[in-house]
């Protein structure tokens, strides 16, 4: 394989056998359940980097379940995490704080492509008689589980559109071969083409358990707000660097010339 085969090739380790196909993304009866709590001000803002804010006075996380049966290029997954309502740059959105996936193809893609902090876990989403059940397992533990009653109440299709398509954040890290940083890089993405199926509302609740390697308690559970269950279409959009931690420290550290330094004492004559 010559040189140009492989840059047009490369898009997915391995070279000959990749992980997951080229996007873009698109998603068949996504489905989500999602539950909003109040937690710990403190312990939002240690877990959510900056430039990134957080609401002290109202410190949400968005707990979620979503079923995805039909997904291109990455089949038919489950995944469960813990999404935080932030703003950057005065612009509204949401840092996703952990992920947990039942297959390895998106587990790959969503942390090589965008930075999804995506580890491998055991979530499904299913309907219990008159209840939605999301159940989170790591390994054989169990570490959340989120009830609804099953479309209790139909919400505004508008409102649950507006959700889905808010702008989404993430913290992108790869290493050097070295073991050195990469990239650190906070990344933007957005959902696009969406078509909302269904929305429903209902009474809710969440339990999360203490892991050591899941730790989504870290986030306690302090007052429930609400609980939505959304069926969409959508398209998983591509993303881009909002800021880049290296290249801000790299100009902190940059020595100053000698033309800065004199400007400086000129300036202070």
């Amino acid at each position: 394989m010559n040189i140009n085969d492989v840059k047009n090739n490369a898009h997915s380790i391995p070279l000959t056998s990749p992980t997951y196909s080229r996007g873009p993304y698109r998603f068949i009866n996504r489905e989500f359940l999602i539950v909003t709590y109040r937690t710990d001000p403190k312990k939002l803002r240690d877990l959510v980097p900056e430039p990134l804010e957080v609401d002290m006075e109202n410190p949400l996380v968005k707990y979620e379940f979503i079923r995805m049966p039909d997904s291109s290029g990455f089949g038919d997954y489950t995944e469960s995490g813990q999404v935080i309502p932030v703003t950057f740059q005065g612009r509204r959105g949401a840092y996703v704080h952990s992920m947990y996936l039942d297959d390895h193809a998106p587990t790959a893609g969503g942390r090589e492509i965008w930075g999804f902090p995506k580890k491998m876990g055991h979530p499904c989403l299913t309907v219990d008689a008159d209840t939605i059940v999301g159940e989170l397992r790591y390994g054989k533990v169990l570490v959340a589980t989120a009830t609804m009653g099953y479309k209790f109440e139909s919400l505004d299709k508008s409102a649950a559109k507006a959700t889905l398509e808010a702008p989404g954040f993430l913290l992108k890290i790869s290493p050097h071969v070295d073991g050195s940083l990469r990239a650190l890089e906070l990344v933007e993405y957005r959902c696009e083409d969406v078509e909302i199926k269904g929305a429903w509302s209902g009474p809710v609740g969440l339990e999360l358990c203490s892991h050591a390697l899941a730790p989504v308690k870290d986030l306690p559970v302090l007052e429930i707000v609400s609980g939505a269950h959304i069926l969409a279409d959508l398209t998983l959009g591509m993303g881009h660097v909002a800021y880049d931690y290296l290249a801000d420290s790299q100009r902190q550290a940059a020595p100053r010339s000698v033309h800065d330094r004199v400007r400086e004492v000129a300036v202070a004559a």
